[in-house]
């Protein structure tokens, strides 16, 4: 079975409801002159607050995504947004456990693995993130930490239910700091994670598992990147808030 490819912004907490309709508009344009294959998705994961707008006038190729939900399904939780709502609003995909939810907001591989299996349960695909920082990098750990990442974020059934969720392979040493891996040493990492996949679901489900990279891709290193043999896309952050960047990625993917 061929694997997705997917190509997904993430817009963490940037651009104005004027800025989001210029990127709409001038995205619109340009991919009604692209012929996307059935087998690549577009993802846009916007501000909470512009979702509604974003799903109405963005090209109907387009996919929307949250960036985050709530490990509740409802109740006195302020702030908070549950996966049921996220689908009420069109929303086809969640980010669970960004490195700066990690980071900012506390959130373990306990709650990633809570959110993912309330987001499998409601049909909800989920994109985890996973990546290692550059003092285990540097430390020879990085291998170590992911599996511990893949291992306590996910389980069995989870796995199974492969066409659910993606994996997106973010080194947090290389998020929004202009610094990437190399294609060879995000292909080494993809590679390591399919295997681990392997092992933890017991059979050959992960073969069908899209595994993104997620850090600093751009213009210049996405078709170097997505050509590697384990590379199924990218998550991408600050290229993807320009209409011309992002579509010059997702053309990289074609």
């Amino acid at each position: 079975m061929k694997r997705k490819k997917i190509i997904a912004a993430n817009w963490k907490m940037n651009l104005l409801k004027d800025d989001v309709k210029k990127f709409v508009s001038d995205f619109n344009k340009e991919m009604e002159s692209i012929a996307l294959s059935s087998d690549l998705d577009i993802v846009i994961f916007p501000s909470s607050i512009h979702i509604e707008m974003l799903r109405e006038m963005i090209h109907p190729k387009v996919k929307i995504g949250i960036q985050n939900i709530s490990k509740h399904e409802k109740g006195a939780y302020t702030g908070e947004i549950s996966v049921s709502m996220a689908q009420s609003y069109g929303c086809e995909y969640v980010l669970i456990g960004h490195s700066e939810r990690r980071q900012y907001h506390n959130e373990t591989n306990e709650k990633v693995k809570a959110k993912l299996i309330l987001a499998n349960t409601l049909n909800l695909k989920s994109i985890v993130c996973i990546g290692e920082s550059l003092d285990e990098r540097e430390n020879g750990k990085h291998f170590e930490v992911i599996a511990q990442q893949l291992a306590q974020c996910l389980s069995k059934d989870v796995i199974q239910k492969s066409d659910q969720m993606l994996i997106a392979y973010e080194p947090v040493w290389a998020i929004g700091t202009g610094k990437t891996a190399t294609q060879d040493q995000a292909q080494e990492m993809h590679a390591f994670i399919r295997s681990e996949l392997t092992k933890l679901s017991e059979n050959n489900y992960t073969e069908r598992i899209s595994i993104l990279y997620g850090g600093s891709c751009n213009e210049s290193n996405a078709a170097s990147l997505f050509s590697m043999p384990d590379i199924d896309g990218g998550l991408i952050g600050g290229a993807s808030l320009s209409a011309k960047s992002f579509l010059n990625i997702i053309k990289s993917a074609m």
